[in-house]
């Protein structure tokens, strides 16, 4: 069981896992009741680098800065949003470039969380083996709990 105040970090991707752990990462926020108001921090990690590099001959404008991006982050974050709005909880909203094993545990070690919520892998079997599963890669490595939501 989670103890009051706790800091959770949600992985958010847009895919029905990370919505589940979105709405899971509430629930668990919302344990302790309002005097010992947990803090849910939802990432979203793009791969790759915000700024082109020198290899790039048409760079493109990271996925941020497009056009249609604040439609596409309100798609993204809806789910979690929604549910921290309707339960009280106090939520941050961060975005960030890279590899998202890396990022996720990068952060989660500089803010001190407490639990870190992630959607189980819907990679196949033998993808997983070749690739690894961000969600195998953070259960082995964060200095926290990891609850992994399937």
């Amino acid at each position: 069981m989670l103890n009051p105040g706790k800091k959770i970090l949600v992985a958010i991707d847009g895919s029905p896992q990370s919505d589940k752990a979105a709405e899971e990462a509430v629930r668990l926020a919302s344990v302790a009741g309002p005097p010992f108001k947990s803090k849910i921090y939802a990432i979203l990690v793009i791969p790759g680098t915000r700024a082109p590099s020198f290899t790039d001959f048409f760079p493109s404008p990271p996925a941020t800065e497009r056009p249609d991006w604040e439609e596409k982050r309100k798609r993204i974050f809806y789910v979690v949003e929604k549910a921290a709005a309707e339960a009280g909880i106090p939520l941050q909203v961060e975005v960030v470039y890279g590899e998202a094993a890396d990022e996720i545990l990068s952060f989660a070690e500089q803010e001190e969380i407490d639990v870190i919520v992630i959607g189980s892998s819907g990679a196949g079997r033998v993808k997983r083996a070749l690739l690894g599963s961000v969600s195998s890669r953070i259960a082995e490595q964060a200095r926290c709990s990891v609850y992994i939501v399937r």
